[in-house]
């Protein structure tokens, strides 16, 4: 646990489609309410991201986070973009659908979370890097559509991006659990 790094640049080669269902496999085992086991993945990864990552782009211009317009500086994004996310190997979009129940989605929700932070640990140990990524285009109804998440009541939790580490982060550390941790021996009346 304390060896595994947040990867932001990979390696081109592939990770292999068995070693992708072991690590999500062992994601799994996650505590999830009622065994309900809410995740459901789409990898996209090979000529799949390139659609992907187009609708990423579509969606970006959409949402004003780049200009919709073909001025060379927006095309020279868009191209630049395109290229840093295409040289990603594998996009995991994460989703699950919502329940009409807030308390019941906080607890789909935050067992996806764990699914996720135990497919990190798993990959760990291939050798496989992953970042776990919150992002825009992921509240996008039109973004999700175009990717196949046509539901009104799908979710996107997150999109990992995965793949042999190209280079390792250095620990940075973390802050002493005395400094986060309170123990209460009794409430005050």
């Amino acid at each position: 646990m304390k060896r595994r790094r947040s990867i932001h640049s990979f390696r081109e080669e592939q990770v292999s489609k068995e070693i992708l269902e072991q690590i999500f496999t062992y994601g799994s085992y996650a505590p999830t309410h009622y065994m309900k086991e809410p995740w459901k993945i789409k990898v996209y990864q090979g000529d799949g991201r390139r659609k992907f990552i187009q609708s990423i782009m579509k969606s970006y211009q959409r949402i004003g986070m780049i200009k919709d317009d073909d001025h060379p500086k927006t095309l020279k994004t868009i191209d630049s973009l395109s290229s840093f996310l295409l040289a990603i190997p594998h996009h995991a979009v994460i989703y699950y659908e919502q329940p009409d129940d807030r308390i019941r989605n906080e607890e789909e929700y935050a067992s996806i979370c764990a699914f996720i932070q135990n497919s990190q640990l798993a990959a760990w140990q291939f050798g496989v890097g992953m970042l776990w990524t919150i992002t825009p285009y992921m509240h996008d109804p039109q973004f999700a559509k175009e990717i196949g998440l046509e539901n009104e009541q799908i979710k996107i939790a997150a999109v990992m991006q995965i793949g042999y580490p190209k280079k390792i982060p250095i620990d940075k550390g973390r802050t002493p659990i005395d400094k986060k941790l309170e123990f209460v021996e009794f409430y005050p009346t």
